[in-house]
């Protein structure tokens, strides 16, 4: 395990290169529109072609949405998957795709059963339904070897991937995941209609003070994923997607993954933004238990000490999304880290 404070490293994209890519990037539409919003997100642009893929759970016929960008020029013949977090979806990434596809990189972008313009069913979730909806839908496309960047609950997703199927994975990139550490111990137990109370209880208030714990210094561009959620809020469907959102909190909460790192065949890059201090319900542990959990810092170490080849790279001062809010540094580890 190595350990360094993000800087420019020598094999990234130079800083200008970066910066002239991320000026030329087309911003996902924002029409400033705060009307209601499908929980499929129809109206609302991704940033390339969206495609669905058919999914039967548990009886039910699905759709998952995908993005399938391809490199610009020829490429360099390999793809990197990117999984999103839990109050977000695939149309996050756009800098990313482009950035990737901008360095010879084919990139297949999913959104989750359960998230963005993906179904939304009440069935029983687990990271290891996910991980096998996501590599059919690999061998659908006939991709066999994968680069993955998993983003919080990404990074749990990407984490039950890589152990499922070591053989797909070439390389994994964990982005400020959540479930490096146990919630149960200190997170108390939270009924199911409890949870969906709880989500169809949110205001535009509630949400835009949530998303704001997400970022070291809170910019107007944030904005854009607070207008999504209170949107969809206003939705005639949205009880359907509190409770798929519900049930993806219990997932998260009874499923998870930090007792297998040390399992994880994959070289991993861990990129962790240090002031992140996010825990999955953290509005539920009692204050004197607080300084216990979601101490990023900390938890990046033992995690990288846990992986076996793996690299940890430090933000200073930068929240939960560093390919937001870090962009530049984020990119530059990442593809330094593709190249080795």
């Amino acid at each position: 395990m190595h350990e360094l404070i993000a800087k420019p490293v020598r094999k990234s994209v130079p800083m200008a290169a970066v910066m002239f890519m991320l000026l030329s990037t087309p911003s996902i539409g924002k029409s400033g529109d705060i009307g209601p919003l499908s929980i499929t997100m129809e109206g609302y642009d991704y940033p390339y072609s969206v495609h669905f893929f058919p999914l039967t759970i548990e009886g039910q016929d699905l759709r998952m949405a995908y993005m399938d960008v391809p490199p610009e020029g020829e490429g360099n013949g390999r793809v990197v998957l990117l999984l999103h977090g839990k109050n977000f979806f695939a149309a996050y990434w756009r800098e990313t795709i482009q950035i990737l596809c901008r360095n010879g990189y084919r990139v297949i972008v999913p959104d989750q059963i359960g998230f963005g313009k993906s179904s939304k069913p009440d069935i029983h979730y687990t990271f290891h339904l996910l991980a096998a909806n996501t590599k059919k839908l690999l061998d659908a496309l006939e991709v066999k070897k994968v680069a993955v960047v998993g983003h919080s609950m990404g990074g749990m997703l990407a984490t039950r991937f890589v152990l499922m199927y070591p053989e797909t994975v070439t390389e994994l990139v964990l982005e400020n995941p959540i479930g490096l550490e146990d919630y149960r111990p200190v997170v108390p137990y939270i009924p199911l209609e409890e949870l969906y109370s709880n989500e169809m209880a949110a205001t535009e208030e509630t949400l835009r003070d949530y998303y704001k714990t997400y970022y070291a210094q809170w910019k107007p561009d944030y904005e854009e994923y607070v207008n999504v959620a209170v949107r969809m809020k206003k939705g005639g469907e949205f009880p359907r997607l509190a409770m798929s959102s519900a049930l993806t909190y219990q997932m998260i909460y009874e499923q998870p993954v930090c007792y297998e790192f040390p399992n994880i065949k994959a070289k991993t890059l861990l990129v962790i933004g240090q002031s992140d201090r996010t825990v999955v319900g953290k509005k539920w542990v009692k204050k004197e238990l607080l300084p216990r959990v979601g101490q990023y810092p900390e938890l990046g170490k033992t995690t990288a000490q846990l992986i076996p080849n793996s690299l940890l790279v430090e933000i200073p001062d930068v929240g939960h999304v560093p390919h937001l809010e870090a962009k530049e540094i984020f990119f530059q580890q990442v593809l330094s880290f593709l190249s080795r």
